[in-house]
Protein backbone atom coordinates (compact mmCIF):
# COMPACT_ATOMS: atom_id res chain seq x y z
CA UNK A 1 0.00 0.00 0.00
CA UNK A 2 1.33 3.79 -1.11
CA UNK A 3 1.33 6.32 1.51
CA UNK A 4 0.38 10.07 1.01
CA UNK A 5 2.16 12.64 3.14
CA UNK A 6 1.32 16.55 2.92
CA UNK A 7 2.18 19.34 5.02
CA UNK A 8 -0.31 21.35 5.83
CA UNK A 9 -0.76 25.27 6.40
CA UNK A 10 -3.45 25.66 8.90
CA UNK A 11 -5.98 23.37 11.00
CA UNK A 12 -8.56 23.68 8.65
CA UNK A 13 -6.77 22.90 5.84
CA UNK A 14 -5.00 19.53 7.60
CA UNK A 15 -8.88 18.80 8.47
CA UNK A 16 -9.74 19.10 4.54
CA UNK A 17 -6.49 16.91 3.26
CA UNK A 18 -7.02 13.89 5.42
CA UNK A 19 -11.17 14.39 4.35
CA UNK A 20 -9.85 13.90 0.68
CA UNK A 21 -7.53 10.63 2.25
CA UNK A 22 -4.05 12.13 2.94
CA UNK A 23 -2.40 9.33 5.17
CA UNK A 24 0.22 11.60 6.71
CA UNK A 25 0.24 15.16 7.70
CA UNK A 26 3.23 17.22 8.23
CA UNK A 27 3.96 20.72 10.40
CA UNK A 28 6.03 22.32 12.63
CA UNK A 29 7.87 25.16 14.07
CA UNK A 30 10.09 27.29 12.46
CA UNK A 31 12.72 27.09 15.09
CA UNK A 32 12.92 23.48 14.47
CA UNK A 33 11.79 22.66 10.77
CA UNK A 34 12.91 23.72 7.01
CA UNK A 35 10.70 25.34 4.82
CA UNK A 36 6.89 24.77 6.07
CA UNK A 37 4.09 26.49 4.98
CA UNK A 38 3.59 27.79 8.46
CA UNK A 39 4.74 27.71 12.10
CA UNK A 40 2.79 26.30 14.60
CA UNK A 41 2.36 27.08 18.20
CA UNK A 42 2.48 23.94 20.14
CA UNK A 43 -1.10 24.49 21.58
CA UNK A 44 -1.65 24.37 17.54
CA UNK A 45 0.74 21.15 17.34
CA UNK A 46 -1.00 19.46 19.74
CA UNK A 47 -4.31 20.02 17.80
CA UNK A 48 -3.37 18.79 14.58
CA UNK A 49 -1.72 15.40 16.14
CA UNK A 50 -5.18 15.04 17.91
CA UNK A 51 -6.90 15.89 14.47
CA UNK A 52 -4.65 13.52 12.82
CA UNK A 53 -5.50 10.50 15.24
CA UNK A 54 -9.38 10.85 15.00
CA UNK A 55 -9.28 10.52 11.23
CA UNK A 56 -7.18 7.21 12.12
CA UNK A 57 -4.29 9.20 10.41
CA UNK A 58 -0.53 9.67 11.24
CA UNK A 59 1.08 13.49 12.41
CA UNK A 60 4.86 13.54 11.22
CA UNK A 61 6.77 16.46 12.89
CA UNK A 62 9.73 18.44 11.24
CA UNK A 63 12.56 19.06 13.11
CA UNK A 64 14.66 18.72 10.04
CA UNK A 65 16.93 21.98 10.60
CA UNK A 66 20.64 21.91 11.17
CA UNK A 67 20.95 22.60 14.47
CA UNK A 68 23.50 24.82 15.65
CA UNK A 69 24.41 24.87 19.58
CA UNK A 70 21.71 27.25 20.59
CA UNK A 71 19.15 25.20 18.84
CA UNK A 72 20.41 21.70 20.01
CA UNK A 73 20.05 23.09 23.32
CA UNK A 74 16.65 23.40 23.12
CA UNK A 75 16.14 19.93 21.21
CA UNK A 76 15.35 18.16 24.33
CA UNK A 77 12.62 20.12 25.77
CA UNK A 78 10.84 19.64 22.01
CA UNK A 79 11.21 16.38 21.73
CA UNK A 80 9.77 15.69 25.23
CA UNK A 81 6.69 18.09 24.39
CA UNK A 82 6.64 15.62 21.09
CA UNK A 83 6.20 12.74 23.16
CA UNK A 84 3.82 14.22 25.36
CA UNK A 85 1.53 14.71 22.52
CA UNK A 86 1.69 11.54 21.20
CA UNK A 87 3.09 12.33 17.98
CA UNK A 88 3.77 9.53 15.46
CA UNK A 89 7.17 10.04 13.97
CA UNK A 90 9.37 13.20 13.34
CA UNK A 91 11.15 14.03 10.62
CA UNK A 92 15.33 14.78 11.00
CA UNK A 93 18.53 16.03 9.53
CA UNK A 94 20.92 16.82 12.26
CA UNK A 95 22.76 13.60 13.68
CA UNK A 96 23.12 15.33 16.97
CA UNK A 97 19.10 14.45 17.50
CA UNK A 98 20.08 11.26 17.07
CA UNK A 99 22.21 11.42 19.62
CA UNK A 100 20.69 13.02 22.24
CA UNK A 101 17.71 10.64 21.93
CA UNK A 102 20.39 7.28 22.15
CA UNK A 103 21.55 9.07 25.20
CA UNK A 104 17.77 9.78 26.39
CA UNK A 105 15.56 6.65 25.88
CA UNK A 106 12.33 8.51 27.54
CA UNK A 107 13.07 11.08 24.30
CA UNK A 108 13.07 8.19 21.83
CA UNK A 109 10.18 8.92 18.89
CA UNK A 110 10.55 7.17 15.52
CA UNK A 111 12.36 9.21 12.97
CA UNK A 112 12.46 9.38 9.19
CA UNK A 113 15.90 10.91 8.23
CA UNK A 114 16.66 13.55 5.31
CA UNK A 115 19.49 14.43 5.16
CA UNK A 116 18.63 16.43 2.07
CA UNK A 117 20.96 16.07 -0.87
CA UNK A 118 23.19 13.42 0.93
CA UNK A 119 20.51 11.09 0.84
CA UNK A 120 21.46 9.44 -2.62
CA UNK A 121 22.02 5.80 -2.22
CA UNK A 122 20.42 2.46 -0.87
CA UNK A 123 23.90 2.15 1.38
CA UNK A 124 23.21 5.49 2.91
CA UNK A 125 19.83 5.02 3.54
CA UNK A 126 20.69 1.10 4.83
CA UNK A 127 23.61 3.44 7.08
CA UNK A 128 20.23 5.07 9.27
CA UNK A 129 17.75 2.00 8.74
CA UNK A 130 20.33 0.23 10.88
CA UNK A 131 20.42 3.17 13.82
CA UNK A 132 16.70 2.47 13.89
CA UNK A 133 15.43 4.70 11.20
CA UNK A 134 11.51 3.99 10.24
CA UNK A 135 11.97 5.43 6.51
CA UNK A 136 14.15 8.46 4.45
CA UNK A 137 13.47 11.07 2.38
CA UNK A 138 15.13 10.78 -0.87
CA UNK A 139 17.43 13.71 -2.40
CA UNK A 140 15.33 15.32 -5.03
CA UNK A 141 18.80 15.19 -6.84
CA UNK A 142 18.17 11.67 -7.66
CA UNK A 143 17.11 10.93 -11.87
CA UNK A 144 14.53 7.67 -11.71
CA UNK A 145 17.30 5.61 -13.55
CA UNK A 146 19.41 5.65 -10.74
CA UNK A 147 16.32 4.83 -8.36
CA UNK A 148 15.52 1.55 -10.42
CA UNK A 149 18.71 0.72 -9.37
CA UNK A 150 18.53 1.13 -5.58
CA UNK A 151 15.24 -0.27 -4.99
CA UNK A 152 16.74 -3.80 -4.80
CA UNK A 153 18.50 -2.72 -2.06
CA UNK A 154 16.42 -0.36 0.52
CA UNK A 155 15.33 -1.88 3.30
CA UNK A 156 12.73 0.59 4.76
CA UNK A 157 10.16 2.77 2.92
CA UNK A 158 11.42 6.09 1.04
CA UNK A 159 9.66 9.10 0.53
CA UNK A 160 9.59 11.09 -2.88
CA UNK A 161 8.79 14.26 -4.11
CA UNK A 162 5.71 14.11 -6.30
CA UNK A 163 4.43 17.46 -6.10
CA UNK A 164 6.28 21.18 -4.82
CA UNK A 165 8.93 22.89 -4.59
CA UNK A 166 12.97 21.92 -4.70
CA UNK A 167 15.03 24.12 -2.40
CA UNK A 168 17.98 24.37 -4.52
CA UNK A 169 20.39 26.27 -2.10
CA UNK A 170 20.37 26.90 1.61
CA UNK A 171 22.62 29.34 3.61
CA UNK A 172 23.05 29.97 7.01
CA UNK A 173 23.94 33.16 6.28
CA UNK A 174 21.22 36.36 5.33
CA UNK A 175 22.00 37.06 1.74
CA UNK A 176 18.95 38.76 1.50
CA UNK A 177 19.19 41.18 4.23
CA UNK A 178 23.10 41.83 3.43
CA UNK A 179 22.18 42.41 0.06
CA UNK A 180 19.59 44.99 1.01
CA UNK A 181 21.79 46.34 3.65
CA UNK A 182 24.60 47.05 0.25
CA UNK A 183 22.32 48.58 -1.49
CA UNK A 184 20.66 51.02 0.77
CA UNK A 185 16.96 48.97 0.77
CA UNK A 186 14.28 49.18 3.20
CA UNK A 187 12.39 45.38 1.84
CA UNK A 188 10.46 42.48 3.80
CA UNK A 189 13.01 39.24 3.35
CA UNK A 190 10.05 36.11 4.58
CA UNK A 191 8.47 34.16 2.38
CA UNK A 192 5.07 36.41 2.19
CA UNK A 193 7.09 38.92 0.34
CA UNK A 194 7.16 36.72 -2.68
CA UNK A 195 10.58 37.76 -3.53
CA UNK A 196 12.73 35.65 -6.29
CA UNK A 197 15.68 35.77 -8.64
CA UNK A 198 16.15 35.96 -12.23
CA UNK A 199 19.45 34.75 -14.37
CA UNK A 200 20.59 37.82 -16.34
CA UNK A 201 18.92 38.00 -19.04
CA UNK A 202 16.52 35.46 -18.76
CA UNK A 203 13.47 37.73 -17.38
CA UNK A 204 11.59 34.22 -17.51
CA UNK A 205 13.41 32.47 -14.76
CA UNK A 206 12.20 32.50 -11.25
CA UNK A 207 14.19 31.17 -8.36
CA UNK A 208 11.86 32.03 -5.30
CA UNK A 209 14.14 33.21 -2.35
CA UNK A 210 13.01 33.86 1.24
CA UNK A 211 15.24 34.62 4.90
CA UNK A 212 13.82 32.80 8.25
CA UNK A 213 15.38 31.96 11.48
CA UNK A 214 17.71 28.95 9.29
CA UNK A 215 18.89 31.57 7.23
CA UNK A 216 18.34 31.90 3.17
CA UNK A 217 16.47 29.59 0.63
CA UNK A 218 16.18 29.23 -2.75
CA UNK A 219 13.71 27.42 -5.07
CA UNK A 220 13.95 25.61 -8.08
CA UNK A 221 12.55 27.66 -11.07
CA UNK A 222 9.59 24.96 -11.61
CA UNK A 223 8.10 22.85 -8.96
CA UNK A 224 7.56 19.19 -9.41
CA UNK A 225 5.10 17.55 -10.83
CA UNK A 226 4.99 13.93 -11.12
CA UNK A 227 1.42 12.24 -11.40
CA UNK A 228 2.77 10.72 -14.81
CA UNK A 229 4.83 8.87 -13.24
CA UNK A 230 2.99 7.46 -10.47
CA UNK A 231 2.55 4.13 -11.92
CA UNK A 232 6.41 3.71 -12.55
CA UNK A 233 7.34 4.51 -9.15
CA UNK A 234 4.56 2.06 -7.61
CA UNK A 235 6.21 -0.75 -10.09
CA UNK A 236 9.41 0.12 -8.54
CA UNK A 237 8.61 0.03 -4.83
CA UNK A 238 8.41 3.65 -4.00
CA UNK A 239 5.12 3.91 -2.49
CA UNK A 240 5.26 6.79 -0.14
CA UNK A 241 4.32 10.18 -1.95
CA UNK A 242 5.21 13.39 -0.89
CA UNK A 243 3.04 16.69 -1.29
CA UNK A 244 4.43 20.05 -0.50
CA UNK A 245 2.04 22.86 -0.42
CA UNK A 246 4.81 25.72 0.50
CA UNK A 247 4.33 27.56 -2.41
CA UNK A 248 0.57 26.39 -3.04
CA UNK A 249 -1.54 27.59 -0.34
CA UNK A 250 -5.27 27.17 0.58
CA UNK A 251 -7.88 25.21 -1.21
CA UNK A 252 -5.81 24.69 -4.61
CA UNK A 253 -3.52 22.27 -2.74
CA UNK A 254 -6.11 20.31 -1.13
CA UNK A 255 -7.56 19.90 -4.60
CA UNK A 256 -3.99 18.61 -6.01
CA UNK A 257 -4.05 16.12 -2.67
CA UNK A 258 -7.44 15.00 -3.86
CA UNK A 259 -5.99 14.61 -7.72
CA UNK A 260 -2.85 12.39 -6.38
CA UNK A 261 -5.42 10.39 -3.92
CA UNK A 262 -7.75 9.59 -7.04
CA UNK A 263 -4.74 8.37 -8.89
CA UNK A 264 -3.71 5.86 -5.91
CA UNK A 265 -7.05 4.76 -5.88
CA UNK A 266 -6.81 4.16 -9.64
CA UNK A 267 -3.62 2.30 -9.05
CA UNK A 268 -4.53 0.29 -6.56
CA UNK A 269 -7.59 -1.02 -7.72
CA UNK A 270 -5.38 -1.68 -11.51
CA UNK A 271 -7.79 0.38 -13.08
CA UNK A 272 -4.91 2.86 -14.58
CA UNK A 273 -4.62 4.47 -17.52
CA UNK A 274 -2.71 7.06 -19.61
CA UNK A 275 -5.72 8.90 -20.05
CA UNK A 276 -6.78 9.08 -16.75
CA UNK A 277 -3.57 10.12 -15.22
CA UNK A 278 -3.14 13.08 -17.76
CA UNK A 279 -6.90 14.09 -17.10
CA UNK A 280 -5.52 14.13 -13.45
CA UNK A 281 -2.73 15.41 -14.26
CA UNK A 282 -4.43 18.39 -15.71
CA UNK A 283 -6.36 18.92 -12.43
CA UNK A 284 -3.24 19.58 -11.06
CA UNK A 285 -2.23 22.24 -13.57
CA UNK A 286 -5.44 24.10 -13.50
CA UNK A 287 -4.91 24.65 -9.31
CA UNK A 288 -1.22 24.81 -9.64
CA UNK A 289 -0.17 28.66 -8.62
CA UNK A 290 -0.16 30.49 -12.34
CA UNK A 291 3.35 32.53 -11.72
CA UNK A 292 5.10 28.81 -11.16
CA UNK A 293 6.32 26.27 -13.43
CA UNK A 294 6.32 22.25 -13.42
CA UNK A 295 8.30 19.91 -14.40
CA UNK A 296 9.29 16.27 -13.61
CA UNK A 297 12.71 17.66 -11.71
CA UNK A 298 15.40 15.33 -12.33
CA UNK A 299 13.55 12.14 -12.81
CA UNK A 300 14.27 11.70 -16.71
CA UNK A 301 17.65 12.70 -16.09
CA UNK A 302 20.59 11.01 -17.49
CA UNK A 303 22.66 9.41 -14.38
CA UNK A 304 25.53 10.06 -16.60
CA UNK A 305 25.16 13.67 -16.57
CA UNK A 306 24.79 14.13 -13.12
CA UNK A 307 28.22 15.73 -11.70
Amino acid sequence: MSELIATVESLAQAQALLAVGVDTIVFGEEEFGLRLPASFSRQEQKELVDLAHAAGKKASIAVNGIMHPEKMKLIPDYLAFLKSINVDQIVIGDPGIVFVMKKNPELQIPFIYDGETLVTSARQINFWAKRNAVGAVLAREVPFGEMEIMAKELTIPVEVLVYGATCIHHSKRPLLQNYYNYTQQEEETNRQRGLFLSEPKKDETHYSIYEDSHGTHIFADNDVDLMLELDQLAANRFQTWKLDGIFCPGEAFVEIAKAFQQARTLLEAGEWTEEAAENLNQQVIANHPQQRGLDTGFYYVDPDEIK
